[in-house]
């Protein structure tokens, strides 16, 4: 199956969470921060704003920031993937 964003949506996979500090020092699942880097997976058309198609600032694979708590999980043969609106992106990371 393929997901599909609709208008300036985008779809998310997030990078898994460090287990590991820098020095080494293993991580509980409680301590681990929630990740706000993903990779793009699709990029919806983007949106229309008086009557003009404003194109997306992101293509797929782009390594993204994202919003803390922006968007919407979903799961699709078995993985987890965040849809979230263009403005929820606040940079790409080069």
């Amino acid at each position: 199956m393929k997901l599909v964003p609709l208008s300036d949506r985008i779809v998310l996979k997030e990078f898994a969470a460090e287990e590991k500090t820098k020095g080494g020092i293993i991580l509980t699942t409680a301590q681990q921060k929630k990740p706000q880097e993903a990779e793009v997976i699709a990029v919806g058309p983007g949106r229309i704003e008086d009557g003009k198609l404003i194109p997306m600032d992101v293509k797929v694979g782009d390594k993204v920031i994202y919003a803390s708590y922006a968007g919407t999980k979903v799961d699709l043969d078995e993985e987890e993937f965040i849809i979230v609106r263009s403005e929820d992106i606040l940079a790409i990371v080069e």
